[in-house]
This record gives structure tokens, sequence and C-alpha cells, in this order.
């Protein structure tokens, strides 16, 4: 009977993984075509790296490839074209300055409460809450039709502009709100340094 124990993945082979840093890879060549005004290659490359956001959950699961890589590499992946977007929409006039503003401090209020917690009680078990995925939600919606308008000025694309923005404002307030609620209400691991599983 053959017991030899199965080669252990290499995180960085993982098809969800291999999503992943594609949608990374992705970011400059939408960035490139906004600055260069070419909103129809920029809706469609920010189409495909969210199809990218969406199937490499799917094929974790499916195929059962779940890593402590990805679970770090796909937030990072989505704060990172997220955040990098907001500032190219806001510096080239197409982002209102409150959004981006809301968007970008309760980003650094979270991670700096993130760092304090960690450094202080070595908490790091931070799961997203519904509210939090409803405003990356929010945020992704408000960036596609943002760059959709630029392309399409129709009726509906402008009123589904105002709502995503008025939406993403929302929800950044409301989840950053439930954030803090959380952290005051959940008790301190004293000394409790998690170890990778």
């Amino acid at each position: 009977m053959n017991d030899e124990p199965k080669p252990r993945l290499n995180p960085l082979r993982a098809a969800p993984n291999l999503l992943t840093i594609l949608r990374i890879c992705l970011a400059p060549f939408l960035v490139a075509a906004i600055l260069e005004n070419r909103f129809k290659v920029g809706f469609i490359l920010f189409v495909a790296a969210g199809l990218t956001d969406a199937f490499d959950g799917l094929l974790a699961r499916a195929l059962k490839q779940r890593t402590i890589v990805g679970e770090y590499l796909d937030p990072i992946a989505d704060k990172l074209l997220l955040s990098t977007l907001f500032l190219v929409l806001l510096h080239e006039g197409l982002m209102p300055v409150r959004v981006t503003v809301l968007v970008f401090g309760r980003d650094v209020c979270i991670l700096l409460v993130s760092a304090v917690l960690y450094a202080v009680a070595g908490r790091r078990d931070f799961q997203p809450s519904i509210f939090g995925k409803i405003n990356t939600l929010a945020q992704v919606l408000a960036v596609a039709v943002v760059i959709l308008h630029q392309w399409v000025q129709t009726a509906w694309v402008v009123a589904l502009r105002s709502f995503a923005l008025w939406a993403t404002m929302v929800f950044t307030v409301v989840s950053g709100l439930h954030y803090a609620w959380l952290v005051a209400h959940k008790p301190a691991t004293h000394g409790a340094k998690q170890g990778a599983a």
C-alpha cells in the first residue's frame, strides 16, 4: 500500500491565486486606458477584473485549493485595484472628492485599528462583515458606472451613477461604524498570537 504523502501545492500555482494575480496585473492596463480616455477599453478591463474576482472564489471551493496566500492575496488585490481606480478617477475629475475621501478615510482607520489590536492583543481574526461586503459591492458598482458613464451617457446610466455614488457613501459610513461596534464588543484575546493554519 502506497502511503507516500501527496506533494504540497505551490500556492502561487493554484488556479484561484493565478486569477487573483491576473487581476493585479490588469490594474496598470486599466489605469492607462482611463488616463488615455479609452473608457470602453477601461470598462471591459474592469469587468474582466470583476470576473476574476468572482471565479477565484468559485475555483477555490470547486478545486479545494484554498490557501493562506489566497486568503491574504484576494482582499489585497481588491483594495489595490479599487483604491488605485478611485485615485485615478479623482485625478481625472470623474470621481467626487467627498466619495474618495470617505472611502480612503474608512480604510485608513480600519488599517490603523487592526494594526493596534494586533500589536496589543495579538488579534488578527478580522472577518469581513455583511456591511463590509455590501460596501465593497457598492464601490465596485460606483467605479464601473463612473467609467461606463464616460462611454455611454444614457439616462439610466446617469441615474445608476448617482445611486452607486450615494450607496458607496452610505455603506462606507455604515460599515465603518459597524466595524467600530464589533471591535468595541469583541473580547480581547490576551497574548494569543494565532499560528497560520
